[in-house]
């Protein structure tokens, strides 16, 4: 009885360790999708970026343009 539960005792300390370290397959899983996600944003940002540059440009020429009208027409 006593090595039944010496035994027992030893496979829950066993089965406590074994859950607390993480796989090594998963960890390098990780990193991939990681660094897609990563990747993800940087190119969101540049096309959120490009995106708010253009615009800004567009309004600069519509500015330009209507100082020329105005110039024109004095």
């Amino acid at each position: 009885m006593n090595k039944l539960i010496a035994a027992l005792i030893a496979g829950l300390f066993a089965v406590a360790a074994s859950a607390q370290t993480p796989a090594a397959k998963d960890a390098k899983a990780d990193k991939p999708a990681a660094a897609k996600e990563a990747k993800a944003d940087v190119k969101a940002d540049a096309k959120a970026d490009a995106k708010a540059e253009k615009k800004e440009e567009k309004k600069e020429a519509k500015k330009a343009a209507k100082k020329e009208e105005k110039k024109d027409g004095k």
